[in-house]
């Protein structure tokens, strides 16, 4: 095959090529060797009309809106963590699984973090009476409560997933069944180590410590003190 270029078309020229073989009987053959030469002639010019040309590729702009968009997830799970669970109804004395994720379709690698949970009585997280789960940027700060085995579950699956364990509760003087849970969550870069301001931390009642999901221990020392800002 070969390829030519003139002032005004593009030229393809194959030549097809045929060998006849023997085929029932290996001293003869019944036809001929044949080579058929192939040209396909494209113009390099065209007309258009007015109408505006509508491309088939993606603009970079939306491209990257894509990219960026990311959808954040809060679920209850099964026990064993397998699947969601049907239920949200729970006795006291059993614990919440709760599994957070993010899917971050072309985006770089990120880990996702917990940064604070508050259950309420209503769908308004600001409404009282309050009661912060999760608090100054990924404390776990139920597990620090005497009668509480709330954690985070170490090591992670994945970085764009997040799981803890919470210990039943209802509000106290109150007889109503609801409790609402609302969580604000929020990513780094997978490849950043993590922060007091990024981070996973629960409270182990056996070293009166609080422990990161993952990093140095120093990056919840601020759990204690309860100034994580800085």
């Amino acid at each position: 095959s070969s390829f030519q270029i003139t002032p005004d078309s593009l030229i393809y020229k194959t030549s097809l090529s045929y060998k006849p073989s023997p085929s029932g009987n290996l001293l003869i053959v019944r036809t001929n060797p044949a080579v058929v030469p192939i040209e396909c002639h494209y113009p390099r010019k065209g007309n258009v009309s007015s109408n505006g040309v509508r491309p088939t590729w993606a603009p970079f702009r939306s491209t990257l809106l894509s990219e960026e968009r990311l959808t954040f997830s809060l679920s209850l799970m099964t026990d064993d963590w397998s699947t969601e669970r049907l239920s949200n109804g729970f006795q006291l004395g059993e614990s919440l699984h709760l599994q957070a994720e993010v899917a971050s379709g072309g985006h770089v690698p990120l880990r996702l973090f917990v940064d604070d949970c508050v259950a309420t009585l209503s769908p308004d997280r600001t409404s009282s009476p309050r009661y912060a789960l999760i608090d100054l940027s990924g404390c776990l700060l139920d597990g620090r409560s005497d009668d509480s085995t709330s954690a985070f579950i170490s090591p992670r699956l994945r970085q764009d997933m997040l799981r803890f364990t919470v210990d039943a509760f209802k509000f106290a003087g109150d007889d109503r069944n609801l409790i609402y849970i609302t969580c604000h969550l929020k990513v780094s870069p997978a490849d950043q180590a993590p922060t007091p301001l990024t981070k996973a931390c629960s409270f182990n009642k056996a070293s009166s410590l609080w422990a990161p999901v993952e990093g140095t221990g120093d990056i919840c020392s601020c759990c204690e003190t309860g100034n994580c800002a800085s």
